[in-house]
């Protein structure tokens, strides 16, 4: 067999987090980012990076060898740049044994706090939510059209080193808000690579996963922990309709749920290294 190649439409945080662990396993990785910044950036990482974006298509030479692609890419305002670009160059692929799309758990919308899993009815309550329903409708519409091996992850909210309420606190920007009921989904990024792996080792296309860890909590508990962690105060609770926060950072408020991961448990064999928040921001505190 071939060397395996994954070809990242966006090597972004969460790309980057599969991209190693394949790497470390012998597989070929390249992909795309926006800026000319971003590209010096990665290629001091050891990856192979293309510019893209939706008046900068590539060239399909640039994945055709490609055994595994994944898509990190959001869709815009017109749709998903990379359905819109190649997607009659992907599904031309001969040789590809899976692709992953990276959606979020945000297409359910407000649940009042209920539990939804991947048989639930999508009704996104923002824009975003309604782009994300589309571009998935579209990726799977080229699996059921052209075989295309298409996964669909729905993520919940990614932390991990660098990117965490711990890192927050540091910074001077984390904020305890208090809206009462309110629970966030959360996914340790090692645990969302894992997942990645265990379903290209299990492909079945078609396939859509949520990716969260067991313990939906309120975001203000979060940033308690990491501050006890920290061995500082936290920041002062403050209510929601007092809170001064931009127009996106309301958005995600709006929507309370909790989502079952039950799937990539009992499909895919995953074992999550973080369960719950309070693992996963001691594992990145290092204790």
């Amino acid at each position: 067999m071939t060397q395996p190649y994954l070809f990242c439409f966006g090597l972004g945080y969460s790309a980057r987090a599969l991209a190693r662990r394949l790497l470390a396993e012998g597989c070929r990785v390249a992909g795309t980012c926006r800026s000319e910044a971003q590209q010096a950036a990665l290629a001091g990482e050891g990856f192979a990076v293309e510019l893209f974006g939706r008046d900068r298509p590539l060239s399909p030479a640039s994945f055709a060898q490609a055994s595994h692609i994944l898509v990190s890419v959001p869709p815009d305002a017109a749709g998903d740049p990379v359905l819109d670009c190649h997607a009659a160059d992907i599904a031309a692929l001969r040789e590809l044994r899976w692709l992953g799309y990276l959606s979020t758990t945000g297409v359910y919308g407000d649940r009042g706090g209920g539990w939804v899993d991947e048989t639930s009815e999508l009704r996104p309550s923002g824009e975003r939510g309604r782009r994300r329903v589309n571009a998935e409708a579209g990726w799977r519409a080229l699996w059921r059209g052209h075989g295309v091996p298409v996964h669909v992850f729905r993520l919940a909210g990614i932390y991990g080193p660098g990117r965490s309420a711990l890192d927050a606190l540091a910074a001077g920007t984390a904020k305890r808000i208090r809206k009462e009921g309110q629970l966030f989904s959360r996914i340790h990024i090692k645990d969302l690579a894992a997942a990645l792996a265990a379903s290209i080792a299990r492909p079945r296309p078609g396939a859509v996963y949520n990716v969260c860890d067991d313990l939906p909590a309120p975001p203000e508990e979060v940033v308690a922990f990491a501050a006890e962690l920290l061995g500082r105060a936290p920041p002062p609770l403050v209510p929601f309709a007092a809170a001064e926060l931009s127009e996106m950072a309301k958005s995600f408020y709006a929507d309370n749920r909790r989502v079952s991961n039950r799937l990539i448990k009992e499909e895919l064999g995953v074992t999550l290294a973080h369960p719950d928040y309070r693992s996963g921001l001691k594992a990145i505190r290092g204790g």
